[in-house]
């Protein structure tokens, strides 16, 4: 607790205000020029976690007011299942298990990158989403429905540009190829399908042993009776 408010205090000092703007400032320069800027974020110490916090919130928070504040024209949620702590998770969850999978494959595949420089790099790439996101949001509401196929358009383009960011992290984190970045990816996704059905059956044993045990003293209960 006294570090985490030491860490507080430090952000909201001259300098370490200055070092936040100035990090918060290269996330731009980061998703412009990718290759200097992911290889700059981690290996020259340019990035800051306290910045890749703020897209990661940024990043959830567009999520959920493109959902609440779209023009209902382009929004198709369903207010009577919608629930903020799913789609809350929904981001964060892949994204850490994102990280866990892509660190565990890079071990393997003598990449170079700490668990916190991924984690980094992913969150400086998703500087797209709520950048173009937000915007978005607004113009859907002073647009008509035919219009609002730019929309549709950019808020794609969000993703790719996104998603080609990633990549790009990857190969300047590690410090790989393009053929081996690529399949380190593609082996990162599979590991984050392996690390969600290693968990899902985890709590699926869990839960029927928690149940087994419940039934068991249920049955005590009525013999003793």
């Amino acid at each position: 607790m006294r570090k985490l408010l030491s860490n507080i205090a430090y952000y909201f000092k001259g300098e370490g205000w200055r070092n936040y703007r100035k990090s918060f400032r290269y996330a731009f320069y980061v998703i412009l020029h990718p290759f200097d800027g992911f290889w700059d974020l981690t290996h020259e110490k340019r990035g800051s976690m306290g910045v890749a916090h703020t897209i990661v919130i940024l990043t959830v928070l567009t999520h959920l007011w493109d959902r609440r504040f779209t023009n209902f024209m382009l929004n198709n949620t369903q207010w009577s299942k919608f629930s903020i702590w799913l789609n809350v998770l929904g981001i964060l969850v892949p994204l850490i298990i994102w990280v866990a999978a892509n660190w565990g494959i890079t071990t393997l595949f003598d990449g170079k990158g700490r668990f916190k420089d991924i984690y980094m790099g992913t969150a400086y790439a998703l500087t797209p989403y709520p950048m173009i996101g937000l915007p978005m949001i607004f113009l859907s509401n002073v647009v008509t429905k035919e219009e609002g196929v730019f929309y549709t358009y950019f808020n794609t383009f969000a993703l790719v540009w996104a998603a080609f960011l990633v990549l790009c992290a990857v190969l300047m984190i590690h410090d790989y190829s393009l053929l081996k970045g690529i399949v380190v990816v593609l082996a990162s996704i599979v590991g984050m399908a392996v690390i969600m059905f290693v968990v899902l059956l985890f709590f699926s044993l869990i839960s029927d042993a928690v149940m087994y045990f419940v039934a068991i003293y249920k049955e005590i209960l009525y013999r003793i009776g």
